[in-house]
């Protein structure tokens, strides 16, 4: 029997549980051996030749190639260790957090100080009349 999972239905939220995290193991060891310098160099010498290495999906690996975190994470990967994918690249996590917003690095450390996000809009899809 599976598990009940309301927040499933909160728009823009993955939620790394159990499901997530098998889903996205191999990706997740891949972001960890970027903690090595010389799998660093390994990975920037040739990306596919280094993701080709791991047991991932071939959305996973596209992901990597694209830094499309927000993919990376709807695929599994835990943003602690996709974090290691933004450092390798010389990257702030500010830097990777506004470019899976769609903001400037300026722009999301201003939303940052000033508040946060606005809660508008968050809450279940269920609750919106034109779902």
């Amino acid at each position: 029997m599976p598990l009940d999972k309301p927040y499933l239905d909160v728009p823009g939220t993955t939620i790394f549980d159990a499901e997530q995290s098998r889903k996205g193991y191999w990706l997740n060891q891949f972001c960890m051996s970027l903690m090595k310098p010389e799998n660093r160099e390994r990975f920037h010498a040739d990306e596919r030749a280094y993701l080709d290495e791991w047991d991932m999906t071939e959305d996973q690996k596209q992901a990597v190639l694209d830094r499309d975190l927000n993919r990376a994470i709807a695929l599994g990967g835990n943003i602690y260790f996709l974090a290691k994918i933004g450092a390798s690249d010389g990257k702030s996590f500010q830097q990777m957090a506004g470019s899976m917003t769609g903001m400037s690095e300026d722009e999301y450390r201003e939303m940052m100080v000033n508040g946060g996000r606005s809660p508008d809009g968050n809450r279940y899809t269920s609750e919106w009349e034109d779902h």
